[in-house]
């Protein structure tokens, strides 16, 4: 009888699986699996996936990370996704790579010659900085993007609440404009997550569409982030 039951189970398994892989995923709060959380509408990593407080490393006991299972990475993404909603620089600066920093780019295309790197600390203490940065060119007018950091989040990270993304792609590029999508060229080795709006008006036919990409790199054992990419609609 036992031989019976075992086939039924693994078949459920599978097509949960093959469920979660093809499906979009729904970011509402009513809706959060509860392995990206302790409760509903929780966006943060379990908690063998949080950065130590002390080092900003996993314990020596974490099992190793499988670069190719996108739980962790979805996991991770999700977290730092609720940090930049919540303004918490403190928690969000603990997931930016400690050697290589985070890279911000305000359009789809990637510029390593031009987009503007911080570290951790600087992240830690974005409310107090007040220094003007130039984070690269208005799309059509060419003007200079000249923002403090906190102004720079508001605008070409966090404009929308990317929690309530009704598209969500792993290391897939939802929905693109004009600009070139080069991401995964420009960060070898890594992968990425996209948050996508596709329209916050339907009377605009898409034209308002928005995205968040959160790109990372496995560091000991634990994914960190390297690159915030800002998507929208562009001439």
């Amino acid at each position: 009888m036992k031989r019976f039951l075992i086939f039924p189970c693994v078949l459920c398994l599978i097509i949960g699986l093959l469920t979660g892989i093809l499906l979009p995923i729904d970011l509402r709060e009513d809706s959060i699996p509860p392995t990206l959380g302790s409760t509903p509408g929780n966006l943060t990593a379990p908690s063998n996936l949080l950065p130590s407080e002390s080092s900003g490393s996993t314990s020596s006991a974490a099992a190793p990370l499988d670069v190719e299972d996108n739980f962790p990475l979805l996991g991770t993404a999700c977290a730092v996704n609720r940090c930049l909603q919540q303004q918490d620089w403190t928690t969000l600066s603990a997931y930016v790579h400690p050697e290589q920093g985070v890279t911000f780019t305000p359009y789809s295309t990637v510029d390593p010659e031009s987009d503007l790197t911080f570290t951790a600390d600087q992240i830690n203490g974005m409310a107090q900085d007040q220094t003007v940065y130039t984070w690269g060119f208005e799309d059509g007018r060419g003007d200079p993007i000249q923002m403090t950091m906190v102004q720079y989040f508001a605008r070409y990270v966090y404009g929308s609440d990317y929690t309530q993304a009704q598209e969500i792609g792993v290391d897939r590029i939802m929905t693109g404009g004009n600009a070139l999508e080069n991401l995964p060229e420009a960060y070898p080795g890594c992968r990425f997550v996209d948050f996508t709006i596709p329209s916050a008006d339907p009377v605009n036919d898409g034209l308002d569409w928005s995205s968040l990409k959160l790109v990372f790199q496995a560091w000991e054992e634990r994914w960190c982030l390297v690159g915030i990419v800002h998507g929208e609609w562009t001439i």
